[in-house]
């Protein structure tokens, strides 16, 4: 019946139906007609899905990322990375990463991300001479950021599936975040390096000051986040409340950019977002227990552990994987699936939870930008009008660097795990 389950997943998913309704037709197909269950199970296990305490983090974050970006955050995000790295060699083009990496920080979602980073630099960018397409590849690769550096909402799914803190998972995507950025920024200093485009003006460190205390609230959100995490002062959920809180009084009272007129569309599209988050996770996890019910883990697990006891083998094959899956589902609903299949193996080979929850997020990061459905590509695309193609080509240096960060994490789990078992202490 395994077999019935994926091939109607991957047939519906194959004619363009949207994962979430491909998960829970396959799902209820199989209930139905060969397992004889009422279909109220189907919602029934949906609804128990998503009533976790831990998933309340979702929307909180999805608030506090959009009344940041209402607020004038992206904007000051955005100079004080220009007066960072500004005047480097493609000194435009490595802002875009730099700004990434920050505003990843407050939205949780490489989609935010993007679209914070789209609506904001494509077009100073083609005005400093980079074609449209190059300028849109930035920014597209410079949001996948936005589900490693916390707060992730990505991460919190993982935490909530796998048991394992979600505070833990956020420390351990900050230095994996971090390669990413620089990598992309090595790979536009030397395509601009190559094109001719020097840097923007004269680094100073009265501009980095000045720009700094001009952008020091927003870079305070994840030090109010992750220290109230770890000082015992709130949990994740809480920290996310928190978050959007913080979100609206500094945009409202610091930079006054952020208007009560401006609420009703932010709410409105924050819950389209969890929405859409929450219908993915609810028809994952029945799709999920179907998986377990019909023990398709423990016989990965025992084909595994006959082809290899090697960890590092299995983990290259988990990063082909998850490569690839990334290129057909949501980061969310992928974690949601697989998580349950691959975590059992991965416990059996003796691979920390923790370091194999931030890998996964990195490698879906990654799918961020691959096609048909890298959400970054079509949010990068919708803002600049190049065709996804012409993106895609774009993005290729960036991917391939994305993927160099990959392999380093793959074969040295301390850059994952150093952090968390610092502050373990």
């Amino acid at each position: 019946m395994e077999y019935v389950l994926i091939g109607l997943f991957l047939l519906l998913t194959a004619l363009g139906v949207p994962v979430a309704f491909s998960l829970c037709l396959s799902a209820a197909t199989l209930l139905f007609f060969h397992m004889d269950r009422p279909l109220v199970m189907v919602s029934q296990m949906m609804f128990s899905g998503i009533d976790s305490f831990s998933f309340m983090a979702v929307p909180f974050f999805m608030l506090a990322g959009a009344f940041m970006s209402a607020g004038g955050v992206t904007s000051r995000l955005v100079s004080f990375s220009q007066a960072l790295v500004g005047a480097f060699t493609g000194g435009l083009a490595q802002t875009v990463s730099v700004a990434g990496m920050f505003f990843a920080a407050i939205s949780g979602s490489s989609a935010a991300t993007t679209a914070a980073l789209g609506s904001t630099m494509i077009g100073e960018l083609e005005k400093k001479g980079y074609d449209r397409d190059w300028a849109t590849g930035i920014v597209a690769s410079s949001g996948t950021v936005g589900i490693v550096i916390p707060p992730s909402i990505t991460m919190v799914v993982y935490g909530a599936i796998a048991d394992t803190s979600i505070g833990d998972l956020f420390i351990g995507g900050f230095i994996p975040g971090i390669m990413m950025g620089l990598s992309m920024m090595a790979v536009s200093w030397y395509y601009a390096r190559k094109r001719g485009l020097a840097g923007e003006g004269a680094f100073s460190f009265g501009a980095v000051l000045t720009s700094f205390k001009d952008s020091f609230f927003a870079l305070m959100t994840p030090v109010i986040i992750i220290g109230g995490i770890y000082g015992g002062i709130f949990t994740p959920t809480e920290a996310a409340a928190v978050a959007a809180v913080y979100g609206i009084l500094v945009g409202l009272f610091v930079y006054r950019e952020l208007k009560l007129r401006d609420f009703p569309q932010i709410i409105f599209q924050a819950v389209i977002g969890t929405t859409v988050i929450m219908f993915l996770v609810g028809a994952a996890t029945v799709f999920g227990w179907l998986i377990t019910n019909l023990q398709i883990p423990h016989q990965v697990a025992k084909f595994v552990v006959s082809v290899t006891t090697s960890p590092v083998l299995f983990l290259f094959a988990m990063n082909i994987l998850l490569l690839i899956a990334g290129t057909m589902v949501n980061a969310s609903a992928a974690v949601v699936i697989l998580t349950p299949i691959f975590l059992p193996v991965a416990r059996t080979l003796g691979i920390d939870p923790l370091f194999f929850g931030v890998l996964m997020v990195v490698n879906l990061a990654i799918g961020c930008i691959t096609p048909p459905v890298g959400l970054d590509l079509f949010v990068a695309s919708a803002i600049s009008k190049v065709p996804i193609e012409r993106v895609m080509k774009a993005c290729l240096p960036y991917l391939w660097a994305l993927l160099g960060v990959l392999i380093v994490l793959t074969v040295f789990p301390w850059f994952i795990t150093v952090l968390p078992s610092l502050l373990a202490r």
